[in-house]
């Protein structure tokens, strides 16, 4: 097959992936163990987790950077495991830019759309086209070093986008940015996947990116998918402890409890009723910063002691220690306030409790 047939023309045409059994092995050291994921045409997929739990490296397995150790992948029902990585139609973008230091921001955009074999006039209307959607027309005869490091991104994406591949993939593209430079580009790469389709492949370890920008996240730990849904899935039903924790800012506080008829009971001080429980003697309940309501004093519901308070301008956050260590968090308005060391009561939400496995961390319906 041609490459120009493969790569050059495919920003409209379909891109679905298919994960089978996918293991990747680096010498005795197991990174990925039986990945099996499917993503559709023109999806915005974020692969999200802690630092090492694979989602680079599979990123990598589908660019075809590295080999896959085990399993196959398939681009619009073909197997790609042998494809090179010029013949799949896919295009990445680095952390580090990667761009040529001694070429300026043309030659950088229009180096991959020559080895194509584009016409010159057809390099030049894409990087026109390019340059356009990513504001980067007055920056064309600029080399890198002259650049900020947002600019530098957006031409990395540029270059990316000139060939048209069917599938974008981006390794963490905005970690080395400030916070203002990142909810910056953040909206240009959400306008970019609106305006041109494509399927787009996205990693990261920050949970707010994933939430903002995904149609459908991947949550990876130690090297296996805990869960795949929407943002909003993931966030109001989460499969076990881990995605609970990790999905949502502040994160779901975990509280041991044991069931005592229609209460939960924590060690150290204080019960809760919320309705319908699981029949699990044990268990852990979840709750998030705005399904918790505070009271000073003592009262029904968990002893706490006020740690701290997070003013934010249009709410806040109070940080409580409960009676049996765990450190809780609770959203209240920014007129609420509360003392260090303050005694308060901690009551929850029915609605908006959470029941997981003492055992394992699974979810458990009420």
């Amino acid at each position: 097959m041609d490459d120009r047939d493969n790569a050059g023309d495919r920003g409209g045409k379909l891109a679905q992936l298919s994960l089978r059994g996918i293991k990747k092995r680096f010498r005795e050291v197991d990174v990925l163990h039986g990945i099996d994921l499917d993503i559709g045409d023109r999806e915005f997929v974020v692969f999200v987790g802690p630092s090492g739990c694979g989602k680079s490296t599979l990123l990598r397995l589908i660019a075809g950077l590295d080999p896959i150790t085990e399993g196959e992948f398939f681009l619009n029902g073909q197997k790609m495991n042998t494809v090179p990585p010029s013949r799949r139609g896919i295009a990445m973008v680095f952390q580090s830019y990667a761009l040529y230091p001694h070429m300026d921001v043309y030659e950088n955009m229009a180096f991959g759309a020559r080895l194509m074999g584009l016409t010159k006039d057809e390099v030049e209307a894409r990087i026109a086209e390019a340059a356009r959607m990513l504001r980067l027309e007055p920056l064309l005869k600029r080399k890198p070093r002259e650049l900020s490091g947002g600019q530098r991104q957006r031409v990395a994406i540029g270059r990316a986008l000139v060939r048209k591949p069917a599938v974008f993939l981006l390794d963490e593209p905005l970690s080395n940015l400030d916070a203002a430079l990142r909810s910056e580009v953040r909206l240009e790469i959400a306008k970019l996947h609106r305006d041109i389709g494509g399927t787009m492949i996205y990693v990261t370890h920050d949970q707010v990116e994933a939430m903002t920008l995904a149609d459908k996240i991947v949550v990876m730990n130690a090297g296996r998918i805990e869960q795949v849904g929407s943002p909003r899935e993931l966030y109001e039903t989460p499969d076990n402890t881990f995605v609970a924790t990790f999905i949502g800012s502040p994160r779901m506080t975990l509280i041991e409890v044991e069931k005592q008829g229609e209460t939960l009971a924590m060690a150290g001080g204080g019960a809760v009723t919320l309705g319908t429980l699981p029949e699990a003697a044990r268990l852990t309940l979840g709750v998030r910063s705005d399904a918790v309501r505070l009271q000073r004093g003592s009262g029904e519901g968990f002893a706490g002691q006020v740690v701290y308070t997070e003013y934010l301008g249009d709410n806040a956050y109070v940080y409580v220690r409960l009676a049996n260590g765990t450190l809780l968090a609770a959203r209240t308005t920014p007129n609420d306030l509360y003392a260090p060391d303050e005694a308060v009561t901690v009551t929850v939400d029915p609605a908006g409790a959470h029941f997981f496995s003492a055992e394992d961390g699974r979810r458990l319906a009420p």
